[in-house]
C-alpha cells in the first residue's frame, strides 16, 4: 500500500538512482590507482563482490514485484559496474588474489544466489515468494549497512578519519534517505526498513568525521615559517649550513650524530 503517492515515489526513485550511481562511481579513483601501478596492492575484492551480490538480489526481488522500474534500473547499472570492477581487479591482482576472487564469485555470487533463486521458486509461489525474497534482501541489506562498524571502530581507535572519507559517508546517508522515502511512498517496507539503519550509520560516520578531523587539526597545527617555536625561528632552519648535512658525523663508539632539529612540544605550540 502506497503511503506518499505515485508522484512522490517517482521523485525519490529518480533521486535514489542518481545518488546510488554516485556511490557506485566512488571506487573509480581506487581503480585508476590500480591501473597506474598495475597492481591491486593491499585492496581486496570482497566489497565489490558483496555489492554485486546485493545488486543481483535486489534485481531479482524487483523482477518478482510489479511496478519496480526504479529498482530494476539502478540495480542493473550496479550489476554492470561491480562486474567491471571485479574483472579489472582480477586482471591486475596477484595469482593468490585472483584465485580467492574467483572462488568468492563462484561460491557466493553464483552459488548462494543460485540457491536462493531455486529454493524460492521450488518452495514458494506468488506473494509468499515476494515476501521471502524481500526478507532475504532486507536482512542482507542490514548486514551491508552494518559493515561500516569496523571502519567506525578503526576511526575511534586511531582517532583518524583517513579511511573514512566524508564525501562517501555523505552520499551513503543521502542514498539511505532517498530509498527510505521511496520505500515509504510505494509501501515497500522491505526496501524502507533497512535504510533506517543505513541512515543511522551514515549520520554516525559524519559526526565522527567532524569530531576527529577537528581534533586532528588541533593536534597538528600548521606552523608559519615566520613563527618562533620553543625559541627557534622556523625560517632559520633553512639557513643552517648544508655542508655534510647528507652525511652523519661519525664519533667515537660507532654512534652517529645527525643534524636533525627536534622541536619539543610545549604549551605554546600544542
Amino acid at each position: 500500500m502506497a503511503i506518499l503517492g505515485t508522484h512522490t515515489s517517482i521523485i525519490f526513485g529518480l533521486l535514489g538512482n542518481i545518488v546510488s550511481c554516485l556511490v557506485y562511481m566512488a571506487p573509480l579513483p581506487t581503480f585508476y590507482r590500480i591501473f597506474k601501478k598495475k597492481s591491486t596492492e593491499g585492496f581486496q575484492s570482497i566489497p565489490y563482490s558483496v555489492a554485486l551480490f546485493s545488486a543481483m538480489l535486489t534485481l531479482y526481488y524487483a523482477y518478482l514485484k510489479a511496478n519496480a522500474f526504479m529498482l530494476i534500473t539502478i540495480n542493473s547499472v550496479g550489476c554492470v559496474i561491480e562486474s567491471l570492477y571485479l574483472i579489472f581487479y582480477i586482471i591486475y591482482a596477484t595469482k593468490s588474489s585472483k584465485i580467492t576472487t574467483v572462488k568468492l564469485l563462484i561460491f557466493f555470487n553464483f552459488g548462494a544466489f543460485g540457491l536462493i533463486v531455486v529454493f524460492t521458486y521450488l518452495f514458494s509461489t506468488g506473494p509468499r515468494r515476494i515476501a521471502v525474497v524481500g526478507w532475504i534482501c532486507a536482512v542482507f541489506s542490514v548486514c551491508v549497512f552494518a559493515a561500516p562498524l569496523s571502519v567506525i571502530r578503526l576511526v575511534i581507535k586511531t582517532k583518524s578519519v583517513e579511511y573514512m572519507p566524508f564525501s562517501l559517508s555523505f552520499c551513503l546517508t543521502i542514498c539511505a534517505v532517498m530509498w527510505f522515502m521511496y520505500g515509504l511512498s510505494v509501501g515497500d517496507f522491505y526496501i524502507a526498513t533497512p535504510n533506517i539503519m543505513g541512515l543511522a550509520f551514515g549520520v554516525t560516520q559524519m559526526i565522527l568525521y567532524l569530531i576527529y578531523s577537528k581534533r586532528r587539526n588541533e593536534i597538528m597545527p600548521v606552523v608559519d615559517p615566520k613563527e618562533e617555536v620553543n625559541g627557534i625561528h622556523m625560517n632559520s632552519i633553512a639557513d643552517l649550513p648544508r655542508e655534510n648535512s647528507d652525511r652523519p658525523q661519525q664519533i667515537e663508539g660507532n654512534l652517529e650524530l645527525d643534524y636533525t632539529i627536534y622541536i619539543q612540544p610545549s604549551e605554546e605550540n600544542v
